[in-house]
């Protein structure tokens, strides 16, 4: 088991000697393979329900038998969601079907899910024991996001996904993974149906201004798909200092168009905004963030170090270095984050693995439509026999 940020139990009452009540213990449990913010926000729900959140997150072998195999393994998974700042513990290898069991050996009082049905390879209710125990929460499901949706914008990346969306035989083939028809689509995410609400950054923020003693360090960059890549560098980042207050800068949709080309970014501005926030090592986020970073950027916020990856760093729309000011001042650093994976190699795995997927279920459904074939017309033979008889 991964621990991360627990929550401890509140104090008993100076002087008293009554016990504090016990905090109440919230499971959740699921596969969280390409993790977006529709998974934070569940989390972040089912955290508000108690006081100290455990997620349970399935094995490459589970998954692969119920849903077909993952994207990411389970060790990226299992950091992915460990970077939820709203994550409490970590359950490696937890099962598919969620027990009574399960919830007793972590002392749990219930366990939440969204509002929709997980069903096992044979269509059982994956919740079906812990439901009629009365162990059982529901959350709201974020609207306008899934993995399924994200696949489907992935697959289109290598289509006409700019240019005469209504037309295009490939969106129309995926148009029901993204939960509306093409209309009032970004023209740099092309399908995303999402909302953002004043309200849900507040949900996700999280309120703290730096305190005396903190070191703030800036970071900028797309964060498109936030990926462990991303996770792993603000990781780094956090231990550069003992008191780190980490400021994530997010270009606009048309900036990262600009250094990025293709279709990029798959998520817009308020999607991406929300993944960063859910990171536990992001202090704040600055929606929109110029390309360079200026002088009065740096001294709005009082920025003492600035990092960056070691990916390429393109040059702004004038040809100069985007990190010239912090350069000249001394503040800017290199951080390795010891992982070679950006957006572009996780959107080639998932399309990989998806169009792979895709194949499999094909050939399955081919294979079974032939068998079905082939006993109808053995019945027909049979009953042309018998009327012949």
């Amino acid at each position: 088991m991964l621990r991360n940020g627990a929550a401890e139990a509140s104090p008993s009452p100076a002087g008293g000697s009554a016990a504090a009540p016990r905090p109440v213990r919230v499971w959740c449990d699921g596969c969280y393979d390409m993790v977006h913010y529709g998974h934070s926000n569940q989390l972040r729900q089912a955290r508000a329900m108690g006081d100290y959140l455990i997620v349970g997150v399935h094995t490459d072998e589970e998954i692969a038998k119920h849903k077909g195999p993952p994207v990411f393994t389970q060790e990226e998974r299992y950091k992915m969601v460990q970077a939820i700042k709203w994550v409490d513990e970590i359950a490696a290898q937890a099962p598919y079907v969620t027990t009574l069991e399960t919830l007793d050996k972590y002392n749990c009082d219930f366990c939440v899910h969204g509002n929709d049905i997980t069903l096992t390879v044979d269509g059982k209710d994956t919740y079906e024991e812990v439901k009629a125990a009365g162990r059982y929460r529901e959350c709201d499901r974020t609207q306008g996001v899934s993995t399924t949706d994200l696949v489907g914008r992935m697959l289109l990346m290598t289509k006409a996904h700019h240019s005469n969306i209504d037309e295009d035989l490939d969106y129309r083939k995926h148009k029901d993974n993204f939960g509306k028809g093409p209309k009032g689509h970004s023209p740099w995410t092309g399908v995303s149906q999402f909302l953002q609400t004043s309200q849900k950054i507040i949900q996700f923020a999280s309120g703290k201004e730096p305190q005396p003693g903190d070191t703030i360090i800036y970071v900028a960059g797309a964060f498109d798909l936030f990926h462990i890549g991303h996770v792993d560098f603000l990781e780094k980042v956090h231990l550069l200092a003992e008191r780190p207050y980490i400021i994530a800068g997010l270009h606009f949709d048309q900036e990262v168009n600009r250094y990025k080309g293709k279709n990029y970014p798959i998520m817009n501005i308020h999607e991406r905004t929300l993944s960063v926030l859910a990171c536990r090592y992001v202090s704040e986020v600055v929606i929109g963030a110029p390309y360079a970073v200026t002088a009065d950027l740096l001294d709005h916020f009082k920025v003492e170090l600035v990092c960056h990856g070691l990916t390429e760093v393109v040059p702004d729309k004038d040809g100069s270095n985007p990190y010239q000011e912090p350069k000249r001042r001394g503040i800017f650093r290199l951080v390795d984050s010891g992982s070679n994976l950006t957006t572009d190699l996780i959107v080639q795995r998932i399309i990989k693995n998806r169009l792979e997927f895709e194949a499999r279920n094909q050939k399955k459904e081919a294979k079974e439509l032939a068998v079905l074939e082939a006993m109808k017309k053995m019945e027909e033979e049979e009953h042309e026999r018998g009327l012949q008889s």
